[in-house]
């Protein structure tokens, strides 16, 4: 199973986005018919038919189709620019058939590899607190790793060398320990992930028994048999797709000592109200939890209903690295707080340069990344990008694009994140089906949100005229 990755959000200057909120502001006055949010950090955006509430028509008009056209049952985006409200346009539903729930900033939505940006900056605030370092060894944290092997030829045998490089927190947090993935290894290498169950991701609940009766049932455990693995290349010498986030888990465990799970629970979520994200979805939300599909031809099939999901489920243990079910309402808020450089509504949780650090590229000397195949822009934009903390960095400014340090991942089902920290811009996108790659998303939600602002911006500067303040505001690029 592909994974899908992330693109970033292309063409959102300051300019324009700045001119897409004053344009909301007023065409709610006009009108006197914005749907009233239901906290204060949200600004709903229209839905098929409502001309009134539409604030991102382009935007709209391409989520309705989507929708119409039978792509999806149903999508939700979350764009903000700073400390604006965030805007959370929306159609569909969270499921195919009729009385399904409607697709919205609370719907519930696997997020798979978006958790790794999580787990990775929950390793950064323990770089913060001097628990954890960069270049530590991390047999320091789990001396299973102390002496490692590495596959000559990984994609037809098991013989082995000794890897000459200790694996550090560094390697894990940007994909070049060397270790492998389930979804990316082949031959007789799959099969012994396959064999000791280093499988963590959940599918479904049929999947589950399966994988499940192999899988281990802690961290501890997953990591050591993870351990026991031959490399797919040396140490710090290439990055490849991989288990480190997961790994990164029991890292993390070790050295804050306390659970993964209530690490995050105690240092991230609670901090930031993030309070839709769950490895396990509890009873009582399951409906507002989307059904997961996959593509069969040009059937869609539920692959993962939500009345049986597998996310009911307590898994075998937390994956850092593709467990998490949220909203586009917490992603938004994980991404915003990155944005304001570690505080978010006056709460602390991580330093400015923690957050810096972290989103900038963290890759061993001489290693480059190159993207996967084309689904996270790097081939199509033509631009050098790096990795930081669980997510990939942009290393340089694409004409009309994004900015340099650009942060951001995605996940097998579709989903998207990023935050442009030059622009203070950040996006999400919420989808659920296999593969994510099925559509060109994350090329067409990018051109539509950037044509939306670009109108906006223009209509602002002709109605606001050259001595206004906020028109000047606006051409400088200054206001946040």
């Amino acid at each position: 199973m592909k994974l899908s990755h992330w693109i970033p959000a292309g063409g959102l200057a300051v300019v324009a986005t700045t001119a897409l909120y004053a344009g909301q502001g007023q065409m709610a006055g006009q009108t006197q018919a914005a749907r009233t949010a239901s906290r204060s950090d949200v600004a709903v955006t229209g839905r098929a038919g409502d001309p009134a509430r539409v604030v991102l028509p382009k935007v709209e008009r391409l989520f309705d189709g989507y929708v119409r056209d039978g792509k999806m049952p149903g999508i939700v985006g979350a764009f903000g620019i700073g400390d604006r409200p965030t805007l959370f346009p929306a159609s569909g539903a969270i499921a195919d058939g009729t009385g399904q729930p409607v697709a919205d900033a609370d719907s519930l939505w696997r997020v798979y590899s978006m958790t790794k940006p999580i787990t990775g900056m929950a390793a950064m605030m323990l770089v913060e607190d001097g628990k954890l370092g960069l270049d530590d060894p991390l047999s320091k944290y789990i001396p299973a790793f102390k002496t490692m092997t590495v596959a000559t030829s990984p994609d037809t045998s098991l013989a082995t060398r000794p890897a000459t490089t200790p694996i550090t927190i560094r390697m894990l947090l940007t994909h070049t320990a060397g270790l492998g993935y389930s979804i990316n290894v082949k031959g007789p290498l799959l099969k012994e992930y396959e064999r000791r169950g280093v499988l963590p991701m959940s599918v479904n609940a049929a999947m589950e028994t399966q994988m499940a009766q192999v899988r281990p049932t802690s961290l501890e455990e997953f990591a050591n048999r993870a351990a026991t693995l031959p490399l797919v290349a040396e140490p710090g010498t290439r990055w490849s797709y991989s288990i480190g986030l997961d790994v990164m888990g029991r890292v993390i465990e070790v050295a804050s000592g306390m659970p993964f799970e209530r690490f995050l629970q105690t240092r991230m979520f609670t901090p930031l109200k993030m309070t839709s994200t769950f490895f396990r979805v509890p009873p009582g939300q399951v409906k507002r939890l989307a059904t997961n599909y996959a593509f069969v031809g040009d059937t869609r099939t539920p692959l993962d209903p939500a009345a049986t999901s597998v996310f009911l489920q307590a898994p075998s243990f937390p994956y850092g690295g593709a467990g998490l079910v949220m909203s586009a309402r917490d992603y938004d808020r994980f991404l915003h707080m990155l944005d304001a450089r570690g505080t978010l509504d006056g709460v602390r949780v991580m330093k400015p340069e923690t957050v810096a650090l972290g989103m900038s590229n963290l890759l061993p000397k001489g290693v480059r990344f190159g993207g996967i195949g084309t689904g996270n822009g790097a081939s199509a934009a033509g631009n050098a990008m790096g990795f930081g903390a669980g997510g990939s960095v942009y290393l340089a400014d694409v004409p009309g694009g994004a900015s340099k340090g650009t942060y951001g991942w995605g996940g097998a089902a579709g989903t998207i994140g990023w935050v442009d920290p030059v622009r203070h811009v950040r996006g999400t996108v919420m989808v659920n089906y296999f593969p994510g790659e099925r559509w060109p998303l994350r090329n067409e939600v990018v051109a539509a949100l950037f044509s939306d602002v670009a109108v906006r911006a223009a209509a602002a500067d002709r109605a606001a005229g050259p001595r206004s303040a906020m028109g000047a505001g606006m051409r400088a690029g200054t206001q946040r």
